[in-house]
């Protein structure tokens, strides 16, 4: 199945990829310890230079297609290890090089295909992105929430009948991608690019959304509970150089409601690699995330998020990028509502196979009673 995504702006996700293509590799954002199954802490030796008003300055465009080739869950074949070896480092380079080669010879040709579409790089040596459980892998689900999990419905979940905008993710409808989903690698459209003004910052996503976070010091005043969002209700403070958002609010519900209204924003979103597939992870009011970015140098940023919402997972977990500046990746109209008639397409092809079904089953049905 083709989902909507890789039909509504083509041109749009290959002149951005286009320019993401111009980045070189870029080394991991701190050093690779000689024990592979250690994950060292964040540096905050690096001083960075200061905005007018005093606070440590974050602006600048990170686009994370850098790291968008590592999984959310640890392979298996790693197990305990945070690092990839020198041999598979190598190997995982060769195949970023074959990525280019694909891209290379689609220029070639005049052409423009999967090459420029889904790109790959070296990632760096992590093994994914998760740094705890330190097992590299995500907690279970909870009872309640995997039975929600797994009667959800989406786009991407098997076998779905599609009937009405409530047999489809908040994604496929082009809302959201929901959080902190938003912040992780996807297969494109991966730019990030920060703004500071003062007691703000507003973190601009190339894909659906943006967010303005006020700085506020002292314990963090967020919305009443009534009132929720998507991308929750953020509110941020510096800790020394770093900065660290509280996000709370956030949207709550499950994917296997039948009122739209009700639906929530998967946390996680199936086209981050390694996450658990279909979009359907419900998402309660306890719903909490803990994001700290911390400059290790004049053009990196070690990005941190936990994730805590107790009646969904039976743990909290974290997941670190490393950022990396390029201030001349450009962003390009995410216009996925223009034109987006995906979803009107299923609902038709899908009623028009039940239709089938039953004419089929009726007609079975008068040639069975035709013969007695």
């Amino acid at each position: 199945m083709i989902h909507p995504r890789f039909v509504l702006r083509l041109s749009t996700a290959l002149a951005a990829a286009a320019c993401v293509a111009a980045m070189p590799n870029v080394a991991a954002a701190q050093a690779v310890p000689d024990d592979l199954t250690v994950m060292p802490p964040v540096p905050t030796d690096y001083q960075p230079k200061k905005t007018a008003w005093g606070d440590p300055d974050l602006r600048g465009t990170w686009p994370i297609d850098n790291i968008a080739s590592l999984p959310m869950n640890r392979p298996a074949q790693y197990g305990d290890r945070f690092w990839l070896t020198e041999e598979e480092y190598a190997q995982r380079q060769e195949q970023a090089n074959r990525s280019d080669q694909a891209y290379e010879a689609e220029d070639k040709a005049g052409r423009i295909g999967m090459g420029h579409w889904v790109e790959s790089d070296a990632s760096g040596r992590r093994t994914s992105l998760l740094i705890d459980p330190p097992n590299g892998q995500l907690p279970p689900l909870t009872p309640q929430a995997e039975a929600l999990y797994r009667a959800g419905r989406s786009s991407w979940t098997p076998n779905t009948k599609y009937n009405w905008v409530t047999d489809f993710d908040i994604w496929d409808r082009c809302v959201s991608r929901g959080f902190p989903a938003s912040m992780l690698p996807f297969r494109y459209n991966n730019g990030i690019r920060v703004y500071q003004a003062p007691g703000y910052v507003t973190i601009a996503l190339e894909m659906l959304g943006s967010r303005v976070i006020p700085i506020r010091s002292g314990d963090p005043q967020h919305w009443p509970k009534a009132v929720q969002t998507y991308l929750g209700n953020s509110i941020g403070w510096w800790e020394g150089n770093t900065l660290v958002i509280e996000t709370t609010n956030l949207k709550t519900g499950d994917s296997a409601t039948q009122d739209s209204f009700a639906r929530n924003g998967s946390p996680l979103n199936m086209a981050t690699m390694g996450v658990p597939p279909w979009n359907t992870i419900p998402t309660s009011e306890k719903a909490k995330v803990i994001e700290r970015l911390t400059m290790t140098g004049p053009d990196t940023i070690v990005y941190e998020m936990t994730y805590s919402d107790p009646e969904v997972f039976t743990a909290p977990f974290t997941a670190r990028l490393d950022w990396t500046r390029n201030d001349d990746y450009e962003f390009f109209e995410y216009a996925c509502h223009e034109g987006n008639v995906q979803v009107r397409n299923y609902i038709t092809a899908s009623r028009a196979g039940t239709l089938e079904e039953a004419s089929a089953e009726d007609r079975a049905a008068a040639g069975e009673s035709g013969g007695r």
